[in-house]
């Protein structure tokens, strides 16, 4: 009888260990879930730093002019439109012409005066009859008549507003038979032909940025994004924009593929520094961390351990990292975000 419970006290024993191995093989697994993800090995590359951002297409300063009324006048004509294409001396508004016809009348009528003013002077001076301050009054009130019937005829010449160079009207602000004062703009010619491209940076971006550096221009943000010109950094800007807080860089545009019109956005992608022997690990593997970064190392076992790493710089889905990785280490690429510390990694295949 005795036999018999010594051998079901053993059989419960078993059947307890068996249970209790279960349970910790239950919680083992629970403890390490293995999930699936993309790994790369780290390997030591070039890595060129780029800074990146949004321009708009300008014309070059000195290639724009402002055409305004000489004096106060009426329009009479206007002879195109904003858009259109204007050849050197191009009529583009006429302004009323009788005010300047007589202004130059008025004018002339006023220089053969003080000619024969000062011709008169300079005869009675010469046989002393006349003190020589008188010929030297009348000099000057010739030299004055002068200048302005130079200037009369020269404000009648521009009251018919022609285009200074080949261009483009962008602005026109003339209305026919509107009044008109001195100086007030009415046509705005650009030239199409040579552009450049203003790049507002941060100032401490705009540290980093040297004249004559190359800088590429693109159509989008993405890695694969065409690039649609080349230019050159001719300016950078030492004045801050009280507005935008921010720096303008000008960009000479060298060459384009396709033609750039005024007022287009562009992306602009600028190689501030090279770095050799550089750790360099796709963007995928980053992951934030309030503000820090981490990655995932699986270790020999296949167990994902997060790590803090620092970042030097980023470019085209590149990460450059500066410190926590180095060359041989194994980090997940594609499922790196949201996964858990001390999960068990299933290779797959990127």
């Amino acid at each position: 009888m005795r036999r018999t419970v010594g051998i079901g006290a053993c059989s419960s024993v078993v059947l307890l260990a068996a249970a209790c191995n279960k349970v910790e093989e239950a919680a083992a697994t629970h403890q390490t879930p293995a999930v699936t993800a993309s790994i790369d090995t780290v390997r030591l590359s070039t890595f060129a730093e780029t800074l990146d951002g949004v321009g708009t297409v300008v014309p070059r300063i000195g290639r724009v002019a402002l055409l305004a009324a000489p004096s106060p006048t009426r329009v009479t004509t206007i002879h195109v439109a904003v858009g259109d294409h204007v050849q050197t001396n191009t009529p583009l508004v006429d302004l009323e012409q009788p005010t300047f016809d007589a202004m130059v009348t008025s004018a002339d009528a006023a220089l053969r005066t003080a000619e024969q003013a000062s011709a008169r002077a300079t005869r009675l001076v010469a046989v002393g009859v006349a003190p020589r301050k008188d010929a030297e009054f009348a000099t000057a009130e010739l030299a004055a008549a002068q200048l302005n019937a130079l200037t009369a005829r020269r404000a009648r010449d521009l009251s018919h507003i022609r285009s200074p160079f080949a261009g483009v009207v962008t602005r026109l602000t003339a209305a026919v038979g509107a009044s008109v004062d001195a100086g007030q703009p009415l046509v705005e010619i650009t030239d199409p032909s040579v552009l450049d491209v203003v790049l507002p940076v941060s100032p401490a971006v705009a540290g980093r940025i040297r004249h004559g550096q190359r800088v590429d221009l693109l159509g989008g943000t993405g890695q694969d994004t065409a690039r649609i010109g080349v230019s050159q950094v001719a300016d950078v800007s030492a004045i801050v924009d009280s507005l935008s807080r921010s720096v303008s860089v000008r960009l000479t545009l060298l060459s384009s593929s396709r033609v750039l019109r005024i007022g287009e956005t562009v992306f602009a992608r600028v190689m501030v520094a090279q770095h050799g022997d550089a750790v360099v690990i796709p963007d995928d593997a980053l992951v934030p961390s309030g503000e820090a970064f981490h990655v995932f190392i699986v270790d020999s076992a296949g167990l994902a351990h997060s790590r803090e790493v620092t970042v030097g710089g980023r470019a085209l889905h590149r990460v450059w990292i500066t410190d926590g990785l180095v060359a041989g280490d194994r980090v997940v690429t594609k499922g790196a975000y949201g996964m858990d510390d001390g999960a068990r990694v299933i290779a797959v295949k990127p």
